[in-house]
């Protein structure tokens, strides 16, 4: 199925500090370098797709495609709150854009529901509309993000990431946050910035979705102030980086995901390219975090690599019972980035060994703390028994570091293979369930530290 209008392209760079000491620094600093615009492929299209003035609504709550539409973005501008769009086999070659409320997107199949970008269109699937669900489908190929939730509702900012233009502070008054969404099996794969992204938006679940060959982050959760997001039982691989959390905080957790063979696994960062710094509350527990130096991956700007879980200004955040090894340059570090000193971080009953160093505190204030973790090379040494946690007041450490790697050359986002075949909902017709209420009840506690590096983490 063929769209009949081009988006404008945008192609970006990101440039982060160089290698693991620039964790150590901090990372993150934006900037946009290149944007090209494509001539429409038709006079009068929109980037939003091909809806069609006599379009109607069907009997029942559920619009199906290529059924009853020819288009997936033609079913949800006729979509009404509490509908399913039900999407059959196929290869969809749209971007589109769900502004209702309430509506969930389903494909029939996780792995044969494919939204294809051709790497020329920006976003794949954006969700604006307040409690919207995108489940049970492949999305790829796109110049920046495979599927985006967010409170920006400017088509031009979306264009740039829904990060802001070149990524200044976005006016939160202006974009207030989209409340309510959810991301579940959803196979995510070889787009240029982020592969899931909720951006200016609380209230929601990621969940049993993977994501590989991403240009920046496999997931990305930003700019929200509560969250109140779970992110859980997904599996990231081959991406610049797994995880990324920037400032997002209060409600936060990351729990039993499986991030592995990126080149960085987990960063958690305040920053003031984006609004609401700096980051704090985030619970990071259960995971596995392992082999974070895959040299087959998208190279980053700035260099970094084989680093495991870093905290990068973040305040009162807790890293509980993650499994992480085998990352060459540090398992777990907490570092000061200008202007945002991290302070009252936890990082408790881990298991972090095999990595380059296992624990780094290179953040100067006291009240962060370690303890349980069953190191073997901790920076500064010692580091368990200086920052004991609940050890009272002390005195400022010495810096510690991480150790040195250069990272290997890259290879371009559109270049990593393709996943496996992901596992599909059991059965695509069971009623849809609108992201209301989310994320419900969340227990860290459930997550024990994982005994198996390959497998996803599961709750008790």
């Amino acid at each position: 199925m063929q769209m009949l209008c081009a988006e404008p392209v945008l192609i970006r760079h990101q440039i982060r500090p160089a290698g693991p000491r620039a964790v150590a620094a901090r990372a993150a600093v934006r900037l946009s370098v290149l944007v090209a615009a494509m001539v429409l492929a038709a006079a009068g299209c929109s980037s939003a797709g091909s809806g069609s003035a006599d379009a109607r609504h069907p009997d029942g709550t559920v619009l199906r495609v290529p059924q009853e539409f020819h288009t997936v973005q033609q079913a949800v501008e006729v979509a009404r709150p509490g509908d399913t769009v039900l999407i059959g086999p196929g290869v969809y070659q749209e971007s589109v854009q769900l502004t209702k409320p309430d509506v969930v997107l389903r494909g029939t199949d996780r792995n044969t529901v494919v939204f294809d970008g051709g790497v020329r269109l920006v976003n794949g699937i954006t969700v604006t509309g307040a409690g919207s669900v995108v489940e049970n489908l492949t999305v790829h190929g796109y110049l920046a993000n495979g599927v985006l939730f967010t409170g920006v509702t400017d088509q031009k900012l979306q264009q740039r990431g829904a990060g802001g233009s070149a990524y200044n502070p976005l006016d939160t008054a202006r974009f207030p946050a989209v409340q309510g969404f959810r991301a579940s099996r959803v196979t995510s794969y070889d787009n240029g910035l982020y592969g899931i992204y909720a951006f200016d938006a609380h209230g929601g679940v990621i969940e049993d979705s993977y994501a590989s060959g991403q240009a920046d982050s496999g997931i990305y959760v930003g700019q929200c102030r509560p969250c109140d997001t779970l992110v859980r039982g997904n599996t990231m691989e081959h991406n610049a980086v797994g995880i990324e959390l920037t400032n997002a905080s209060e409600g936060l957790s990351v729990l039993g995901n499986l991030v592995t063979g990126n080149r960085v696994g987990v960063t958690v960062n305040s920053n003031d390219q984006e609004a609401l710094a700096p980051q704090h509350g985030a619970v990071i527990a259960g995971n596995v975090v392992a082999d974070n130096n895959a040299a087959d991956t998208p190279e980053q700007a700035d260099g970094g690599f084989g680093i495991g879980i870093g905290i990068g200004g973040g305040t009162g955040d807790r890293v509980q019972r993650n499994l992480v090894q085998g990352n060459t340059a540090v398992g777990v570090v907490v570092t000061d980035p200008p202007g945002h000193p991290a302070s009252d971080d936890r990082v408790e009953g881990n298991r972090v060994t095999g990595n380059g160093a296992d624990l780094v505190l290179a953040a100067a204030d006291p009240s962060n703390c370690f303890d349980g973790n069953q190191p073997v090379i901790q920076s500064p040494d010692g580091l368990e028994h200086l920052a004991a946690c609940g050890a009272g007041v002390r005195g400022t450490l010495p810096t510690g570091r991480a150790a040195a790697v250069q990272a290997p050359p890259g290879v371009p986002f559109s270049q990593v293979p393709a996943p496996p075949a992901q596992p599909s909902m059991p059965d695509a017709t069971v009623p849809a369930v609108p992201a209301t209420g989310l994320p419900g009840t969340v227990d860290p506690d459930a997550y024990p530290l994982p005994t198996d590096a390959t497998a996803v983490p599961r709750a008790r």
